[in-house]
């Protein structure tokens, strides 16, 4: 008779690891961050207001190796008044999605300074950052190689990795790619840190 666990453990560690990352999208405001997110949620464009606090929502993404991953995506406001709440959302967080509006030149600087900071904060030291560099549909957009050097990608700490992709969140063009190259530093970072828990 017994208790059946040891058949409950075999059909268990035979089922897929179910697997959720906590996910924050930061960026100026008007940099297209609640239009990515919906894009992603509902593979359409759909019209958005200003997020006057947060929107959130956990999406089931298939990658390209047919795996599917579910992320709890969180976007914060990104008008001024809200920025300082970022470092709250960024608690314990598996990724940042950093909003860039490519063809917004003048407000470069301040995109800079503010991804700058968050990826400063001691809690937020390694957490994996994907740049979307999007409207790169629009004509006078600037390229990744301008927006890599305005955003002073080379100063961030060597702790952060990052990719900066280009997109469209209006069509989707780059969003799937961008967010495989984020699972991916995830993962990575979640193996290095077992490693080290192993070595201690």
């Amino acid at each position: 008779m017994g208790n059946g666990l040891s058949d409950q453990t075999s059909i268990l560690s035979s089922l897929p690891s179910f697997q959720s990352f906590h996910i924050v999208i930061l960026g100026l405001d008007s940099a297209g961050k609640t239009t990515v997110l919906y894009r992603l949620q509902f593979n359409e464009f759909v019209n958005t207001v200003p997020t006057k606090g947060f929107n959130t929502e956990k999406i089931k993404v298939t990658l390209g190796n047919s795996k599917t991953v579910t992320f709890h995506f969180w976007d914060v406001g990104g008008q001024e008044k809200l920025r300082p709440l970022w470092k709250s959302y960024t608690r314990c967080t598996d990724g940042i999605v950093f909003v860039v509006d490519s063809v917004d030149v003048e407000r470069m600087e301040e995109a800079k300074t503010e991804l700058h900071k968050i990826t400063r904060i001691s809690e937020n030291q390694g957490v994996p950052v994907l740049i979307i560099a999007n409207k790169q549909d629009l004509r006078n957009s600037l390229s990744l190689s301008e927006i890599e050097k305005m955003l002073a990608m080379s100063e961030l700490s060597s702790s952060t990795p990052w990719h900066l992709q280009p997109t469209c969140a209006i069509i989707g063009d780059g969003l799937k790619e961008g967010l495989e190259k984020l699972h991916d530093m995830i993962i990575k970072r979640r193996k290095m840190l077992r490693q080290q828990k192993k070595k201690r």
